[in-house]
């Protein structure tokens, strides 16, 4: 990974007539390898990336409004080429490997917080597909694989196969079972959206004044972003 970063980083930095690598080279090709090359061309509506934007600062306020939230280090608006019409970065501060139960809940509010649009439209749009599955997987996981639900206890109701490969998952239960995992996985995930709208609605000023600067500036630093909350 780090083989490719600074590869990328030396492609930009000829690119641009430089000699040497900087730190923005090497700021860009660590977004290049996450999420694709930024698509310059492309094209969105004035009303396209107002959607765009509240729907990142959506992602970052309930992160940052939530306790053992890994901290918010940029936020942008501009289009890459995995699809990806903006995104919110979150690092977490030294080695992390194991994670609790309280903070794999506030990934999943964090998560459905791009729905910001919702509460500032009155309307939902596609944008929030990535999310969606995301959420939803970390929700059937908590339940099926890490023991995390009051239900099922410790049981293993799901198995991982080629973990290093595809990491596809087969249910280990009945159908009665699964019937009941899926409704577990639903009002979990519902919780966690309802927890999301909850703190943008307390913070609506914020969200608005954060989100007007994120339409302006086109990107922010998460030191920019806090100073601002």
């Amino acid at each position: 990974d780090l083989a490719n970063i600074i590869n990328e980083a030396a492609l930009r930095a000829v690119r641009l007539g430089r000699h040497s690598v900087i730190q923005a080279d090497l700021d860009e090709s660590v977004e290049t390898v996450i999420a694709g090359a930024q698509r310059k061309n492309a094209v969105l509506s004035a009303k396209e990336k107002e959607i765009v934007s509240y729907h990142e600062i959506g992602h970052a306020l309930v992160a940052a409004k939530q306790t053992n939230s890994a901290p918010v280090t940029k936020i942008t608006i501009v289009p890459r080429t995995s699809g990806a019409l903006g995104y919110t970065m979150q690092v977490d501060e030294g080695e992390h490997n194991l994670m609790t139960r309280d903070e794999l809940l506030n990934k999943l509010a964090t998560l459905t917080g791009g729905r910001a649009e919702e509460l500032i439209f009155g309307s939902i749009t596609t944008g929030a597909s990535n999310d969606i599955e995301q959420a939803t997987k970390l929700a059937r996981a908590m339940i099926t694989r890490y023991g995390m639900s009051r239900k099922f206890d410790m049981v293993a109701l799901e198995t991982v196969t080629n973990q290093y490969l595809s990491g596809d998952t087969t249910l280990a239960c009945s159908a009665e079972t699964a019937a009941q995992i899926d409704e577990e996985v639903i009002a979990t995930v519902k919780a966690a959206h309802e927890k999301a709208i909850k703190i943008l609605q307390d913070n609506m000023d914020v969200l608005h004044r954060l989100a007007h600067h994120l339409l302006e500036k086109e990107t922010i630093t998460g030191d920019e972003f806090m100073s601002m909350l």
